[in-house]
């Protein structure tokens, strides 16, 4: 087996003293993947360690790869990203994939955190309370998307408002206002959950455009995208790479009528 000598390095960190069970049986694929996966995609771009892992946590919850999380947590760990990060990312992936995918990952977080010897619960993160979190999710739901959501789940048709309102509360109440992540990489493992599970494209494209907002420019999602292949595959990402093209096409748009605006003023 030929891997590059980076590739190996960086296998090494992820797996000290571990030999791939794949490579006993599958050399000439394990080759391949890892010579990409482990080199030319790292050094694709100059994404932070951190951002790359959290980054990839949130893809294969998303794809429902719950073989490869487990395999791949304890190196993300030791890449830097810290049991809190890791509790956060698999919480927020609720509100976007439902409980009953969330399910088996949060149950191999806590299998893998217990045998690195790390207590719990966790500290908590909360910083609203049950009769504040409609108000502070849609608080949230402005920064991000902009003024016009401001109150947006007193409106829609009467029969579905109720899901407005649980937008607000649940979505962005009970998640965006946790510690432990920032908004910025919170709005990039969203942008990794619908990119990794396919079908949402609309909302992909809306939560490109959030990104954008708050300084998850084109470039950065782009590299996001490509840390992510390797496990989604081409398609998937393909179609996240026109999302975020129309969404920057959008945001450019945006842009140009507020400068004009403030120009005329």
């Amino acid at each position: 087996m030929s891997n590059s000598t980076f590739a190996k390095e960086y296998y090494e960190k992820m797996f000290p003293n571990t030999e791939s069970e794949l490579a006993k049986t599958d050399p000439e694929f394990v080759e391949r993947f890892d010579n990409f996966a482990f080199d030319e995609v790292i050094h694709q771009g100059s994404l932070e360690d951190e951002t790359r892992w959290m980054a990839i946590l949130a893809t294969l919850l998303g794809c429902g790869g719950t073989d490869a999380f487990r395999v791949l947590l304890p190196a993300a760990m030791r890449f830097g990203l810290t049991p809190v990060q890791i509790k956060e990312v698999v919480y927020q992936a609720n509100a976007y994939l439902g409980m009953g995918r969330v399910y088996p990952f949060l149950k191999i977080t806590n299998e893998v955190f217990i045998e690195q010897g790390i207590a719990l619960p966790l500290p908590g993160q909360a910083t609203n309370t049950m009769e504040n979190r409609c108000e502070t999710g849609n608080q949230v739901q402005v920064e991000l998307f902009g003024d016009g959501m401001r109150e947006f789940w007193k409106f829609g048709p009467e029969e579905s408002r109720h899901i407005n309102y649980w937008l607000a509360d649940n979505c962005f109440g009970d998640y965006y206002t946790r510690q432990g992540l920032t908004y910025r990489q919170r709005e990039m493992i969203t942008f990794c959950f619908l990119a990794a599970q396919g079908g949402c494209e609309p909302q992909l494209t809306s939560h490109a455009m959030a990104n954008m907002r708050i300084g998850n420019d084109k470039n950065y999602l782009i590299q996001i995208i490509s840390q992510c292949l390797p496990y989604i595959g081409y398609p998937r990402s393909l179609n996240a790479l026109r999302c975020v093209s129309n969404a920057a096409a959008d945001f450019a748009k945006q842009e140009a009528a507020a400068r004009a605006d403030m120009a005329s003023e």
